[in-house]
């Protein structure tokens, strides 16, 4: 990505131009495969959370630096805690309740953040993977 950009939206109805945003950045910042479509699926859940479940209205901020792409989404009602980050896999049959889950298992890091009447949640992606012992 050259020099560090800090990119900034308000999240609208607009999640098809909201995903492409961060799936173009994201491309342009070195992930590729799997790993955009992690980051775009993970980025695009704790969007609709905001939607369905964060006061309808929020913003989401993204960043890359030299290790890692960032995405930060803020939500208008405070209600997510640092503990909800440690989700138990849902129910197979369960219709709701794999966006939390999802973010977790898709990401490198997976946190979330309270402050006064909002709730942050911030996923990283390193642009290099770690290896896995043996794999190289």
């Amino acid at each position: 990505m050259g020099t560090p950009q800090h990119h900034r939206w308000d999240i609208d109805t607009d999640l098809p131009t909201l995903r492409e945003r961060i799936a173009g950045l994201a491309a342009e910042a070195g992930l590729s495969g799997h790993r955009l479509m992690d980051f775009v699926v993970a980025a695009n859940e704790a969007v609709i959370n905001v939607r369905e479940h964060g006061g309808g209205a929020g913003t989401l901020e993204l960043w890359c630096d030299d290790d890692c792409l960032t995405v930060e989404i803020t939500d208008s009602s405070g209600t997510l805690q640092a503990h909800d980050v440690h989700r138990p896999t849902p129910e197979a049959d369960s219709p709701r309740g794999f966006g939390l889950w999802l973010m977790g298992r898709l990401c490198d890091e997976f946190s979330i953040s309270q402050m006064v009447g909002r709730s942050r949640v911030r996923l990283r992606m390193r642009l290099t993977p770690l290896s896995l012992p043996g794999t190289g």
